[in-house]
């Protein structure tokens, strides 16, 4: 039984990329859907598309070898946009290297956007 599945997709993400893989397999939400948009957008993966194996529905995501680190952040750290600095400098490994992925009341944004619109959020994950 899966208790955080976006914790589980970056894991998957994660050792795809460590062993070379060109696909991968994820389980199915509306949240694992908006991060792998954001990961598409800022092309660190490649397509994906919707499978259908029985009753059981998954995302196959193309990868692109662009991904050094992709994990969930536990606990979900509460974040204002003033203080996103502080914590861009304890996940990524540089300045403007990776994306953090924040849950906002305008959806998921990575950190940038965050701070042009200037709102908080609870971060989600980090890949770099």
């Amino acid at each position: 039984m899966r208790h955080d599945i976006l914790t589980d997709v970056m894991i998957i993400i994660n050792n795809a990329e460590n062993i070379g893989k060109k696909n991968c397999m994820v389980p199915v939400s509306k949240l694992v859907k908006t991060t792998l948009d954001i990961l598409k957008d800022k092309n660190y993966i490649g397509e994906f598309e919707l499978v259908e194996k029985g009753v059981n529905k998954w995302y196959k995501i193309t990868m692109l070898g662009k991904i050094n680190k992709s994990q969930a952040i536990r606990p979900r750290f509460s974040v204002k946009s003033k203080n996103i600095e502080k914590w861009e400098q304890r996940f990524l490994p540089s300045v403007n290297f990776g994306i953090l992925v924040i849950s906002t009341p305008q959806g998921l944004l990575t950190q940038n956007e965050m701070k042009k619109q200037n709102i908080g959020g609870r971060l989600l994950a980090y890949v770099y």
